[in-house]
């Protein structure tokens, strides 16, 4: 697989979260295509950034109400998203 750019993962943690809103079944899910600790900053970058929320001790959720529609998906990252 391609080394994934900062966007990319922002982009494929959202979609992620789009799937799974709970954070432990995030990473577990994600677990073969970042490391725990890519997951961490993206997560923390999202929230920062307000394009992500935490509604819960272990529940993320898009913040669509603040950024609008989730951003598009590149082909390359379909197939990553299809296999969660």
């Amino acid at each position: 697989m391609a080394t994934l750019s900062m966007n990319d993962k922002l982009i494929l943690v959202q979609y992620a979260i789009d799937k799974y809103d709970s954070e432990n079944v995030l990473k577990e899910k994600l677990k073969d295509t970042l490391s725990p600790k890519e997951i961490e900053r993206a997560i923390d970058t999202l929230i920062g950034t307000q394009k992500v929320r935490r509604i819960g001790a272990d529940v993320l959720q898009n913040n669509v109400s603040h950024t609008g529609e989730l951003p598009e998906l590149p082909d390359h990252l379909k197939p990553i998203i299809e296999s969660l």
